[in-house]
């Protein structure tokens, strides 16, 4: 069951301008674990010969409250005030909202809840839902009683134990960046060393194969060899089993022709020897048959001139040539301050073609391999706007924001000066900074970028939308618990 009461709040401002204007006293300071509507700017003035001096706000009167035993629900209508100028603050005791002229705090009578409170605005109303600590009916709203001195002490207690948690919030939120950035600087550098050790490891095997082919490149020409030596020794001795037949003849004749037999052996020992020779003599004349190695030499190529249709005095020929011949010096230059490249093929060491194949990789989601191939493009030509663009493409992908911010900021470095040919560039490049800045939390940086794009495409309603999105989170309308 709900108690319900409508009537006027029971304390009262009691010091000169602490809720007026911009909120001097700094009563504003907002709350970590409170929702703040801050506009981030100062908020508009009202007419001051429509108002009562600063030192004297209007405080809200009409204002209705309900209760359970667990919560507090307070309506407090803007009377046609801005959202954007309506300033929240809440403690454990105090209640304030600050939209000039007007002025609504209640000094609350038991402790609440304050970082789990809610506070919704929409529709000329703030609605408040606050969690008691205790639970209880309570008989008031605010305290009775209070004089000025007392609500004095309340406000700043009140303002120091915001500053306190504000800073505590601080403190906490940057040390949980720091090991956030140690943490990612921890698995770069462990997915660079497995790379490293992937790479010697595809080395190595490359390195036994190439020596395993060798020894069995070896162990052919070592076996042929062998082969041809077993060659000439089986025909050396059919040669002399030839010959040793010539003499059993002989030797079978010398008992009727004993002087023909003799004739018959000296010509035989004569054929032997010459055979021998010639046989000594052809395999010299193979050894020797074998060619010299080619020596070096240059082939000069002269090429078909190039064509111009247009006139003689339009022709860029020497240009051109001028041209082509500086790329080619300086990718020998490249070339050979880069060991990566000596594996590489011809075609694999053009810039262009090394951005196709990290195109190809960002498609099929492997952004690592994209990131490996946009790094060696550039470091063969850093003047390519678009290895940039689309590294912190891949960047923003694996969650490294800031190396998204630096390469975005380097593509815009490059694409100057803004021509339409390059709008397109620069309009990538601010709304991947930009959504870099955003997931930083740096939502005024992210902003600056989707004006920026804006101005390059205004018509563009995917841009328009997520700059209103970012403009809702700085002016704080979309509140959370």
């Amino acid at each position: 069951m709900t108690r319900r009461w409508k009537g006027r709040a029971r304390g009262t401002l009691g010091t000169r301008g602490a809720a007026a204007g911009p909120d001097p006293e700094g009563l504003a300071l907002g709350n970590p674990g409170f929702p703040s509507n801050r506009a981030g700017a100062c908020p508009k003035q009202p007419n001051p010969r429509l108002l009562p001096p600063p030192e004297m706000p209007l405080q809200v009167s009409d204002y209705t409250w309900q209760q359970t035993k667990t919560s507090v629900f307070i309506s407090v209508p803007l009377r046609g005030v801005s959202v954007r100028d309506a300033d929240v603050f809440c403690t454990e005791n105090y209640l304030k909202v600050n939209f000039p002229p007007f002025l609504f705090e209640v000094f609350l009578c038991a402790p609440i809840d304050d970082e789990n409170s809610k506070a919704k605005i929409g529709n000329d109303t703030i609605i408040f839902t606050l969690y008691k600590k205790e639970v209880a009916m309570w008989e008031t709203l605010s305290l009775s009683g209070v004089d000025k001195e007392m609500m004095q002490r309340i406000r700043e207690k009140s303002i120091l134990q915001a500053q306190e948690r504000a800073k505590e919030a601080t403190e906490a939120k940057a040390a949980a960046r720091r090991e956030d950035q140690k943490y990612a600087l921890n698995v770069m550098m462990q997915i660079e060393e497995e790379e490293r050790k992937k790479i010697e490891d595809m080395k190595e095997n490359e390195r036994m194969k190439a020596t395993k082919e060798l020894e069995a490149w070896k162990e052919c020409q070592r076996k042929a060899e062998e082969q041809k030596r077993i060659h000439r020794e089986e025909k050396f001795c059919e040669q002399e089993k030839q010959i040793e037949d010539e003499r059993k003849k002989l030797k079978h004749k010398s008992h009727t022709r004993i002087s023909a037999s003799r004739n018959l052996a000296t010509k035989a020992t004569k054929v032997f020897k010459r055979r021998n020779s010639e046989n000594i003599f052809l395999e010299k004349l193979k050894e020797n048959s074998i060619p010299a190695p080619r020596s070096v030499g240059s082939i000069k190529i002269n090429f078909t001139p190039r064509v111009f249709p247009t006139a003689l005095r339009e022709s860029q020929v020497a240009e051109e040539e001028e041209w082509l011949h500086k790329q080619a010096e300086a990718r020998r230059a490249l070339n050979t301050d880069i060991p990566e490249l000596s594996d590489l093929k011809e075609e694999e060491k053009n810039p262009e073609w090394l951005k196709d194949k990290g195109n190809k990789l960002f498609a099929t989601e492997n952004y690592l391999a994209a990131i490996n191939a946009y790094n060696l493009a550039i470091r063969l030509n850093n003047k390519i706007p678009l290895l940039y663009l689309n590294r912190a493409a891949c960047h923003l992908k694996l969650k490294n924001l800031h190396k998204a911010i630096e390469d975005s900021s380097k593509a815009l470095e490059l694409l100057t000066p803004p021509v339409a040919d390059n709008a397109n560039g620069r309009m990538k490049a601010h709304i991947r900074r930009g959504t870099a800045f955003c997931q930083l939390e740096l939502y005024v940086e992210g902003l600056q970028d989707y004006e920026a794009a804006l101005k390059i495409d205004p018509s563009n309603e995917i841009v328009q939308n997520d700059a209103e999105k970012i403009r809702n989170i700085i002016q704080g309308t979309e509140l959370k618990s």
